[in-house]
């Protein structure tokens, strides 16, 4: 059974980068889609990024556009979301989900797997 573990989040400043990572602690990526989500105090949870089973095909929301990269080392069992510039409006808790398909999309009900999440402040 795929299980999934978010780390990296913390308290930084407007202007800083935090690489947030996703990694399987049981089972493998190799088989998935991975995306990245985040949800802020009364909001729904909203797509960041989401990357193809072979590291192609990333797609990125509005928000973060220019400011994010995902990556993937199956090899590792990991997926990384690295954001820069980042901005007040980025805090939120950052979860990873998974999708059994060839392609990520941005929308949440679409992935499974999600872990416990971890939290992200941006304040000065």
């Amino acid at each position: 059974q795929l299980q999934l573990v978010e780390s990296g989040g913390g308290l930084v400043q407007p202007g800083g980068s935090l690489r947030l990572s996703c990694t399987a602690s049981s089972g493998t990526l190799d088989d998935y889609a991975i995306g990245w989500f985040r949800q802020a105090p009364g909001k729904e949870r909203e797509g960041v990024a989401s990357i193809s089973r072979t590291g192609h095909t990333p797609l990125y929301a509005d928000s973060v556009w220019g400011r994010a990269t995902i990556s993937r080392d199956n090899a590792n069992r990991t997926v990384s979301l690295q954001i820069t510039g980042l901005k007040p409006d980025d805090t939120g808790t950052y979860y990873c989900g998974a999708r059994q398909a060839l392609i990520g999309t941005m929308e949440a009900r679409d992935f499974g797997s999600w872990g416990q999440g971890t939290q992200v402040t941006v304040s000065s």
